[in-house]
């Protein structure tokens, strides 16, 4: 069975992939980019860490836009976010049958409802795989000490494959400073590996 993962290259999605492939999936990696910034190298180098297939999907820089002015017009990610989230996963259901990311039980965004998922599911006749829902942010952080070295730094400083990246990106080249509706936060994006996989 071939499960596909939206993958940023960070821990979570990182850290989902190889739980899925210890399940006996075959697992792919799919980085969503959208064309503002060549920001999918990032998961393309982590992709060879671990030792998986990698695939960019270019997606259409509307949906991009429309992140932005969501934002923008709320002064807060969160929605945003949560907007382009759910157009990815609407978008790739069409053509890949099983897919999962790393959405976590204590993240806010991106996150779908159980209603949303069981919609999802129903609608497009897919599979939607969140390996990493049970467990709780300790638990992740021992799993994530036991695989992965990571790089960790303020979003700002650590560039990595996922929306955020590419949306403050548009944001500047818009003349909007991202730093006044982004909460300062820490990113992480795994840069070798600790034991096999």
């Amino acid at each position: 069975m071939k499960a596909y993962v939206l993958f940023s290259g960070g821990k979570d999605s990182s850290l989902s992939a190889i739980i899925l492939k210890k399940l006996g999936y075959d697992v792919k990696l799919l980085t969503v980019n959208f064309g503002i910034l060549d920001s999918y190298k990032y998961a393309q180098e982590t992709a060879k860490i671990l030792g998986l297939s990698h695939e960019v999907v270019i997606l259409d820089r509307a949906i991009l836009e429309k992140s932005v002015e969501i934002i923008l017009k709320d002064g807060y990610p969160s929605n945003g976010i949560q907007f382009i989230h759910k157009e990815v996963l609407e978008i790739l259901s069409d053509k890949y049958k099983i897919l999962a990311d790393g959405t976590r039980r204590d993240d806010k965004v991106p996150k779908l409802s159980y209603s949303e998922v069981q919609s999802l599911e129903m609608r497009k006749g897919i599979e939607y795989l969140t390996p990493l829902m049970g467990f709780g942010h300790r638990t992740i952080r021992k799993l994530v000490d036991e695989y992965f070295i990571i790089s960790e730094k303020e979003s700002e400083e650590l560039l990595k494959s996922d929306y955020e990246t590419e949306i403050r990106e548009l944001m500047r080249l818009n003349g909007e400073d991202p730093l006044k509706y982004f909460p300062k936060h820490k990113q992480s994006r795994v840069i070798g590996l600790k034991k096999e996989i």
